[in-house]
């Protein structure tokens, strides 16, 4: 299949800070790629290279076969981490501007602006000044302006930072339309459970160099699940006495029931059975792998580090939040 992106040996510093290092990557038209790491970890500074924004200091990219992203700059749809709009222009006309730049008809741009601002919940704003709409209006707002164009290729910085529930939502759901038309997406985030449930390839980086290009069937099997989730036929059942099975590591409790993590090398099939005789099941199941999971085990190994899950957790998540620039 054709290639849409090809990145091979890209490094990037800044001054003594090093923010990229050897980086290749190959994505396939039609493909939705996941770019996952804590912030700070190299995403968006790939994401700019990616769009000629800055400009690695060796190695190349290539956009559909172009040396640039300015020499396919119209088909490509780009919502950045840092959102901009022409806050005095009214959304119909912003929009309507932004997708004539991308070589539609003031037609045709509208309509489709129309249909997106529909299936966003912003069906009433046409008119409204940019300035007027609340932060998160206005961000999809911007999110339709990146697609107004129906890229072939759209790269997506995190889209869901600062949304509200139900708006991610029906941001997913209009990103599963450009998935269905056809689009390339590269998706960029933080929060990897959006990134588990959108794509079909996930590309962790981790202080500057990518540990993970897999895809999430392919993490499935290489990653074995060692938590199984149990809620109890007895809601009074005493859950902590599963901690005394051999192949049981720890148990904690939630407010269905337990998650059961299990030693290294147990059978999951085997523990289901000897925690079903323990305690009676109204349901019992494997835990799907985590990404969160999946990135702390590949960073503890990477760092040489041996802490616990949760300390590894723990740190994970204060990366995350420092929001420091990525």
């Amino acid at each position: 299949m054709t290639a849409a992106l090809e990145i091979a040996g890209i490094r990037k510093a800044f001054g003594d800070k090093l923010a990229i290092e050897s980086l290749d990557l190959t994505i396939p038209q039609g493909a939705t790629y996941g770019l996952i790491g804590p912030s700070g970890a190299g995403k968006t500074t790939t994401i700019r290279m990616i769009m000629s924004i800055l400009f690695p200091d060796r190695g190349t990219i290539n956009v559909f076969g172009q040396g640039s992203a300015l020499m396919a700059k119209d088909r490509i749809g780009y919502l950045p981490e840092e959102r901009g709009s022409y806050r005095k222009m009214t959304v119909g006309a912003f929009l309507t501007y932004m997708g004539c730049l991308k070589g539609r008809t003031r037609a045709q741009a509208y309509g489709r602006a129309d249909r997106l601002l529909g299936r966003l919940g912003l069906a009433d704003v046409n008119a409204r000044k940019c300035e007027d709409l609340s932060k998160g209006m206005l961000q999809r707002v911007q999110f339709v302006a990146a697609i107004i164009n129906e890229p072939e290729l759209v790269i997506l910085d995190e889209p869901f930072s600062g949304l509200d529930p139900l708006s991610v939502r029906m941001l997913k759901e209009v990103i599963t339309e450009e998935q269905q038309r056809g689009a390339t997406i590269i998706f960029s985030t933080h929060v990897m459970a959006h990134a588990e449930e959108l794509c079909e390839q996930i590309v962790m980086i981790h202080q500057g160099r990518k540990v993970l290009d897999e895809p999430i069937a392919g993490l499935r099997r290489q990653y074995d699940t060692r938590r199984i989730l149990l809620e109890p036929l007895d809601p009074g059942a005493n859950l902590l006495a599963l901690q005394a099975l051999p192949c049981v590591e720890d148990v904690k409790l939630n407010d269905q029931g337990c998650e059961v993590s299990l030693h290294a090398g147990m059978d999951p099939g085997d523990a289901v059975r000897a925690i079903a005789g323990v305690v009676a099941p109204a349901r019992i199941e494997l835990a799907r792998i985590r990404l969160e999971d999946v990135f702390i085990r590949l960073v503890g190994e990477s760092n040489g580090v041996h802490e616990s899950p949760e300390a590894l957790r723990t740190h994970l998540q204060g990366l995350s939040n420092t929001g420091a620039a990525a």
